[in-house]
């Protein structure tokens, strides 16, 4: 499971390559003639909402679960990624691209607590190492990629990301919604205290 895990999450990571920072700021000046302190207001804002999106990642999870919380929101957020290619003027790239980000870290904290839960106390620096070591081993090979892409068409890196984003969130669901997690220590305090309090067979 740990080396599957490793595996998506390096698909999401090179994905990812495709969209780094300086494509979009690329992307948005170029098509829609942003200056320099416009983009600096705009990244400025994104910056909060992704630190606004890691604290909610918590209570949604709390509510639906890590997996759906890493796949239902990070799914929504690439979509948005690949329609910024699409759109008509500067004002809707903006709201696109901020909507995506309020979106787009939600799965971070998520996915780290899911690949805890998803090991033994034994294998949880294995696990962190093995997968996030595929995330940085691939990402580098994207943007390389990414700004050929961009030779074609300005905004096709933005929808190559969007894509295998996609994908992965598809393949991460599909593969991994039949899994159980094992129980919490919260939930087997619960377990045990009911079983103390049940009378005792004779």
């Amino acid at each position: 499971m740990v080396l599957r895990l490793a595996g998506l999450f390096a698909l999401d990571s090179f994905g990812g390559g495709f969209a780094v920072q300086s494509f979009l700021v690329f992307f948005l000046s170029r098509k829609f003639g942003l200056d320099t302190g416009q983009l600096g207001m705009v990244f400025f804002a994104a910056g909060f909402l992704q630190a606004g999106s890691f604290l909610v990642a918590s209570r949604i999870a709390d509510r639906i679960g890590l997996l759906n919380t890493m796949v239902f929101t990070h799914l929504p957020s690439n979509l948005l990624l690949a329609a910024i290619a699409f759109a008509p003027n500067a004002s809707t790239a903006i709201v696109l691209l901020l909507a995506r980000f309020a979106l787009s870290q939600m799965d971070v904290p998520t996915r780290q607590a899911y690949v805890m839960a998803l090991v033994g106390p034994d294998e949880r620096v294995a696990a962190s190492a093995y997968t996030s070591t595929a995330r940085y081993v691939v990402r580098p090979v994207a943007p390389m990629l990414g700004g050929l892409a961009q030779q074609v068409s300005l905004g096709l890196p933005l929808l190559i990301a969007g894509g295998i984003k996609s994908a992965y969130d598809l393949a991460l669901w599909s593969w991994f919604r039949g899994v159980p997690l094992p129980p919490t220590s919260h939930e087997e305090a619960l377990d045990d205290s009911v079983l103390a309090d049940r009378p005792r067979a004779e």
